[in-house]
């Protein structure tokens, strides 16, 4: 008998083979909505839909005589279209999306894409899993995650509080389903506030607090409750997204368009999220509120701070960018222990674009990490251009015609509405445009934000395409492109030169009359796949939009003696939970997932980070779990190279060129070495008091004015400040500058070495010292000019350890003759 059963599944075996042939299984997505999003509309089915942190009864009659309606839609479906026997339905989804899972030949599965009522079908294996990639490329799964006890308990009873837009909390990545249940933690005293529609707090366990503060913006006439929500409810999209990527629950799906982008996860995904709402849609926030915001969480007992929030520059009202109201606010978290993690500001890559200025907070630049999403047209002539195109492919077997939105519309008189934007489906033919690639035109609409890449897909899916290209043709300064999900084959060409390219071959295809008038379409093309990401050694890198130092420490832009950024870390498209309300992004619109980037992406990452090292090391100050994310820092790329920043040529093209302190601080995050650092720079609220008092130029009455402190203690200089890492903006001669470190390990010898830039010599005393445990020693750096360049000296102080504990620390000098 046992013989005869593995001759027939042998048979059986070899039968499918033949049968299929080169059949794969394909996740098709249908229209309709399943049983979580149906609010009614078809006979005979009432609503079903619930809210997200609602469990359904799926026994309900109500939900089971619908969701046996989608799945007789699926038959019914592939039954019209295909004869018994020659395809297998693998699953029908009816509650999170409507579609099935199918094995198909290639020859079905191209009559499937075209049959009215499919939404999307793509294949199963092509789709890679690393949506929030990031904590894989950061080592977190494997090497950080098992030390506080694996991704069920990282982060466990930590809790971050975000300022930012609010949350989503409906969203899976927020909620406590399928999870160990969060208990009480009596340390944090925030509270709750009730959505008013619905009147259910937005708290669940997951997320401990949350709050909205609006009173200047109310006050200054720019607030609207029907818009900006009077409530922790994100208006945006902005605050659901930080806070995902700092907390976010592990092996969340991320699915668009019919496809999963692998599963989500925030750096500390057992920690808990204060929410802590101060900024708005329309018109972003005002300092009054972030600062009521501020201090309110640091009375709550939020251990960490992530502000994705800055000034749009150096106050002009105070002289001194580390001295009003808003950094004397983050002083006195940071005071009472709160780690600060600040976004560093998009003004890259100019010098002197930071918006985060204070040495007692973490100030965070953006990263490139390993992921390029990267497309192609396949043109008739056989030329393949290159392009941004994060969709589906058109069949590949097969090229289509290639239309131009100028040349198929329906009235010249609509030209008003700019129809080559392919945003209006209406002023365009869908006769001439039908089966074909309809060609669209990047306009300055684009880069304001009133049209999108995603209104393009609606429309050419609207009128019958079966792809769109989107041609930039003048490129302004500045103007970020980023691949944007769409679930019709579609991509986006950036580089002008290309575009021209596709447009040539376009015109010399197309015959006309001596009007103008098109007589025939000829020009050809096929878009590939663009699901796929290239993974590149050549990360991470520092991002075009990350902001740049030198630090200044005035509105007249006068250089600080404190390295601005601190840190680099992951901030370019990245994946991340989304607002069903978010406007933020128009590709995003009405999405539960965005793949967005910013220093905004980048702070959540190191606070997330910071939620690790303080569930390990419960009892260390703010400065010292800074102190191990700096020291720890790598400055080299996967592949062993020297970090590479994103820089505009003399063409105002972006260039790779080698980076420095001034664009990535220490380097980027390394969440492994972090946890166990081996020595620690510690500083105090005392210490920054002394920073204060003795950089020129500050008015002691302004530091009482805004620390309640009298200026009793000096460092003589600002650069003895405590901080893991040296500069010094205006170097005479010779100068000496102290540090103390913390052995936070066992009993360990350090060797000492130095190196630096010619123009500037270095030496590092002692050269070596033995530490005990808990103990701490001083060393010093002498720096001397050699020769006066214009321009900064870069170099390291390098603390090897007996015990295998290297620490690192940056050192900048610009020397002057007097």
């Amino acid at each position: 008998m046992r013989l005869l059963v593995e001759f027939w599944c042998v048979f059986m075996i070899l039968f499918g083979i033949v049968l299929y042939g080169e059949a794969e299984v394909y996740i098709v997505t249908v229209e309709g909505e399943p049983i979580i999003s149906y609010t009614g509309g078809i006979d005979g089915f009432e609503a079903t839909a619930v809210e997200s942190d609602e469990k359904i009864d799926t026994s309900s009659e109500l939900v089971t005589s619908y969701a046996q309606h989608l799945e007789n839609k699926h038959d019914m479906l592939l039954g019209l279209l295909f004869d018994h026997g020659t395809y297998k339905k693998l699953y029908s989804y009816r509650h999170l999306i409507n579609g099935f899972a199918v094995h198909l030949s290639p020859e079905q599965v191209e009559t499937l894409r075209h049959a009215p009522g499919v939404k999307s079908v793509e294949r199963d294996w092509k789709v890679r899993r690393l949506t929030t990639h990031t904590p894989q490329f950061l080592g977190l799964p494997t090497s950080v995650w098992p030390t506080g006890g694996g991704c069920d308990r990282a982060g466990e009873d930590i809790v971050i509080g975000l300022v930012d837009s609010g949350i989503y909390p409906h969203h899976p990545s927020f909620s406590t389903h399928n999870t160990e249940p969060y208990g009480p933690l009596p340390k944090y005293r925030g509270k709750c506030e009730v959505d008013p529609k619905t009147k259910r707090s937005f708290c669940n366990g997951k997320i401990i607090g949350a709050q909205h503060f609006a009173q200047a913006a109310i006050a200054s006439g720019t607030f609207n409750p029907s818009i900006d929500f009077a409530s922790p409810l994100d208006g945006d999209g902005h605050g659901s997204h930080t806070a995902s990527i700092a907390a976010g629950r592990n092996g969340i799906p991320v699915r668009l368009h019919g496809h999963e982008f692998g599963k989500a996860s925030g750096m500390a995904p057992r920690a808990r999220i204060a929410v802590y709402k101060a900024l708005y849609r329309l018109f972003g926030g005002f300092v009054a509120d972030v600062v009521a915001a501020i201090d309110q969480a640091v009375h709550d007992g939020v251990d960490i701070l992530s502000l994705s929030v800055g000034p749009n520059g150096p106050p002009a009202a105070t002289k001194t960018t580390f001295l009003n109201p808003f950094d004397a606010t983050l002083l006195g978290a940071v005071k009472a222990g709160v780690f600060v993690a600040q976004a560093a500001g998009n003004g890259g890559p100019f010098p002197k674009s930071l918006v985060s200025y204070s040495p007692w907070i973490v100030s965070v630049a953006a990263a490139i990490d390993d992921r390029r999403y990267k497309n192609h047209l396949c043109l008739g002539n056989g030329k393949i251009l290159a392009g941004l195109g994060l969709s589906p492919s058109t069949h590949l077997n097969q090229t289509f015609t290639l239309v131009a939105a100028n040349d198929v519309l329906l009235d010249s008189s609509v030209m008003k509405y700019s129809p080559t934007d392919c945003q209006r489906p209406e002023v365009l033919n869908k006769n001439l445009i039908k089966g074909k690639i309809l060609l669209c035109g990047y306009s300055y609409n684009f880069v304001v934000g009133t049209a999108s890449i995603k209104k393009v897909s609606e429309t050419a899916k609207a009128l019958g395409a079966v792809g769109f290209v989107l041609c930039v043709e003048n490129a302004s300064p500045g103007t970020r492109f980023d691949p944007v999900p769409v679930g019709l084959p579609g991509i986006l060409i950036t580089d002008v030169s290309i575009s021209k390219e596709l447009i040539d071959y376009y015109n010399i295809s197309t015959s006309r009359d001596w009007t103008g008038r098109v007589k025939s379409f000829k020009g050809t093309g096929k878009i590939e796949d663009g699901l796929r990401p290239i993974m590149h050694k050549s990360a991470p890198q520092v991002a075009l939009f990350s902001a740049r130092g030198p630090n200044i420490k005035d509105f007249s832009f006068q250089e600080a003696d404190l390295l601005k950024p601190d840190i680099l870390a992951p901030g370019s498209l990245i994946w991340g939970a989304w607002s069903l309300n978010g406007t933020d992004e128009a590709n995003y619109d009405g999405e539960g997932f965005a793949m967005i980037s910013g220093t905004s992406m980048a702070a959540p990452h190191i606070a997330g980070i910071a939620a690790l090292i303080k569930q390990k090391h419960p009892r260390w100050s703010p400065a010292a779990i800074k102190s191990a994310l700096l020291t720890t820092s790598t400055t080299l790329d996967r592949a062993g190279n020297p970090i590479l920043a994103q820089q505009y040529s003399e063409t105002e093209a972006v260039k790779l060129v080698r980076a420095s302190p001034f664009d990535y601080g220490n380097g980027h995050v390394n969440p492994r070495e972090a946890l166990d650092p081996g020595l620690i720079f510690d500083t105090g609220y005392l210490d920054y008091l002394g920073f204060l008092c003795t950089t020129p130029g500050i008015d002691v009455h302004e530091i009482k004015k805004y620390t309640n402190s009298p200026c009793n203690k000096t460092m003589g200089h600002p650069y003895n400040l405590n901080t893991p890492s040296i500069t010094v903006s205006h170097l005479v001669r010779t100068q000496i500058i102290t540090r103390t470190v913390t052995n936070v390990a066992k009993q360990e010898t350090y060797v000492m070495s130095a190196r630096m830039q010619p123009a500037v010599a270095i030496e590092v005393n002692p050269p070596a010292m033995t530490i005990k445990a808990g103990a701490s020693r001083k060393f010093t750096v002498t720096l001397t000019v050699r020769s006066v360049t214009g321009r900064y000296s870069f170099g390291e102080v390098l603390m090897k350890g007996s015990r295998g504990h290297k620490v690192r620390i940056p050192v900048l000098a610009n020397g002057y003759s007097r």
